[in-house]
């Protein structure tokens, strides 16, 4: 399948079984679920994903229940970083022996390499499948370490298949320098924010976003989009406004509370992984009413 990145895409939560053991049967309802109500695209396992704590073997079957539930219906691209580079290398080429579409990777974990570093890491994985790659820009979850326009320049001349970016740094003065260096090498380059902060992002460049939100409600993140993409900048604006009160909900005790207001829509996923808290009845409640208040319980799919 060509890899067309736009609209509004989908990194689902991993399901868990109380025994935190993976639930595979409830991670395909999920990914049918988001294929149904909208997704253009499935990218697995992002951070919500809890990929941290997962180990390699989970995420090789996970992946190969994505692209298995998602029967080429949309793009799949597997996020493939890892503590290890030998692991994500490994990762990498399962990606393409199970027939995914892309790979995404971010900048390596815990440790703060030079940009030659950074440089050498995505050569290497980069010149090691035959699949597109998508590069993760997240500062936050990497103290600091980012992406900068040179090095953008440096891998897009070097790695022809380097074909997007998650740009996770909400920071549209970052944004707007990847962007118009990156589309300057390579016009056809697709810069995707990190979450729904697509009001401020489509008019930089921006052609989507991986979702964060859309597990709650995919109507208004794909309402969002539509108003940002064709100019409504009033509605989006009032859209965003909604969207980013759902990430501050969302994003204390993330992926917990996230996978806590799913229960408020009928699609329970299971306990998060430890050292992750799982949410608790009280904090379920709370989300619940924080749902009610913005209007999502009555505007958006409950139940697979």
């Amino acid at each position: 399948m060509a890899l067309i990145l736009r609209g509004v895409m989908q990194s689902p939560v991993t399901p868990l079984k109380e025994d935190f053991s993976l639930d595979i049967p409830t991670y395909e309802k999920l990914v049918d679920f988001h294929v149904r109500t909208g997704a253009t695209a499935i990218s697995w396992p992002h951070h919500k994903a809890e990929s941290h704590n997962l180990t390699k073997e989970e995420r090789m079957r996970g992946a190969e229940a994505t692209v298995n539930a998602v029967h080429g219906r949309v793009p799949v691209s597997i996020h493939v970083s890892s503590m290890s580079v030998e692991d994500a290398m490994e990762l990498a080429q399962h990606a393409q022996k199970i027939g995914a579409d892309a790979i995404i990777a971010i900048t390596p974990y815990f440790w703060a390499p030079s940009p030659d570093a950074i440089y050498d890491y995505f050569v290497r994985l980069g010149t090691s499948i035959d699949l597109p790659m998508i590069a993760y820009n997240s500062p936050a979850y990497l103290e600091g370490v980012e992406f900068t326009a040179e090095l953008i320049e440096r891998l897009l001349l070097r790695l022809p298949n380097l074909i997007a970016m998650k740009e996770a740094s909400f920071n549209s003065e970052k944004f707007m320098e990847i962007s118009r260096v990156a589309l300057k090498v390579r016009p056809s380059f697709s810069i995707v924010a990190g979450v729904e902060f697509l009001a401020p992002s489509v008019p930089l460049g921006c052609v989507g976003s991986y979702s964060s939100a859309g597990a709650i409600c995919p109507n208004l993140c794909t309402a969002l989009f539509d108003a940002s993409i064709n100019g409504r900048s009033a509605e989006a604006r009032e859209l965003q406004f909604k969207l980013a009160a759902l990430w501050d909900l969302f994003r204390d005790q993330y992926p917990s509370s996230l996978k806590g207001g799913m229960v408020a829509m009928g699609r329970y996923v299971g306990p998060t992984r430890p050292p992750l808290p799982t949410a608790s009845k009280e904090r379920e409640a709370f989300i619940a009413k924080k749902l009610e208040e913005l209007g999502i319980l009555d505007t958006e799919p409950h139940g697979w």
